[in-house]
């Protein structure tokens, strides 16, 4: 009985993340018909679930597409090198490996008790955008999901005074690159119970993620408190975000607040008959 529980929890969690991430796709329009999508695969928990969702809608779906899957090997001291490879072998997929010392720079450039992310973001970005063009892909696939969306929404406001998250699709500032999140839709709860399920070969990150006291750590250890003391939060905090009205916000480059008018019309003649009646048949009642 036990393991047939189990199957149909793993069942439920597999038809859960197709579902949102196919969602995702279809509310975004995130892969279109002859498309060439580059996975991006950092060896973590997320990548390895958006591959493998993927690959799964990739069968039925009623667009024809391409799955390209790309690792940036940043050369970071004892990255195992053979995981990918003989992971990716496997499922007989297209896949490159490039390799680019951006280790070296990131340390070299930020101080000591600085985090590396920003630098280290963008210049993983810039390789993996120059190498989707170089090999044909229409669109770069990255592994975001619903709670990194929701934790960057609280970074911004918290320490750079903005209120933005991270769009589940962008256009990239030279409109040379179309990027897409489908894991939008995902909660991280669901894609750690499927690395555990798929035992896929997890990769720890030794640059950032080594690092303590981040900035997000702390914003996601408080939404997790949330989480824990109200269940469902982080969900309403996302649907806040798919839900925005400029008119109740401040930004003037949004919304005309200068432009507002008042539209004060007479009242009608007739309008005036009908409160009198209406008041008459108060009376006579």
């Amino acid at each position: 009985m036990p393991l047939r529980k189990n199957q149909l929890e793993a069942n439920k969690l597999q038809k859960r993340l197709r579902r949102n991430v196919g969602k995702a796709v279809a509310d975004y329009n995130m892969i279109e018909e002859g498309d060439r999508v580059m996975v991006c695969l950092s060896g973590g928990k997320d990548s390895y679930a958006m591959l493998d969702i993927l690959m799964n809608l990739q069968k039925n779906a009623p667009v024809n597409f391409e799955l390209v899957a790309v690792n940036l090997d940043q050369k970071q001291p004892g990255f195992p090198e053979h995981v990918l490879p003989a992971y990716l072998d496997a499922l007989d997929i297209e896949y490159h490996i490039l390799e680019k010392d951006t280790y070296s720079i990131v340390t070299s450039k930020i101080p000591d008790g600085k985090t590396y992310c920003s630098l280290c973001s963008r210049l993983r970005r810039g390789t993996l955008y120059g190498f989707a063009e170089q090999i044909g892909c229409t669109k770069v696939a990255l592994g975001h999901h619903r709670d990194d969306i929701v934790e960057t929404l609280f970074l911004n406001m918290f320490y750079q005074g903005k209120l933005k998250a991270m769009p589940p699709k962008l256009l990239s500032d030279d409109k040379k690159n179309m990027l897409i999140r489908p894991l939008a839709y995902c909660r991280e709860a669901d894609l750690v119970a499927l690395a555990e399920l798929r035992q896929f070969p997890i990769i720890p990150c030794n640059l950032c993620g080594s690092q303590e006291g981040l900035q997000r750590n702390v914003v996601k250890e408080m939404l997790m408190a949330w989480e824990r003391q109200f269940p469902g939060r982080i969900d309403t905090i996302f649907g806040a975000i798919k839900n925005v009205s400029p008119s109740q916000l401040a930004d003037t480059a949004l919304f005309n607040f200068t432009g507002l008018q008042l539209d004060r019309e007479p009242a009608a003649e007739t309008d005036n008959l009908e409160v009198e009646s209406h008041i008459r048949a108060i009376n006579i009642s």
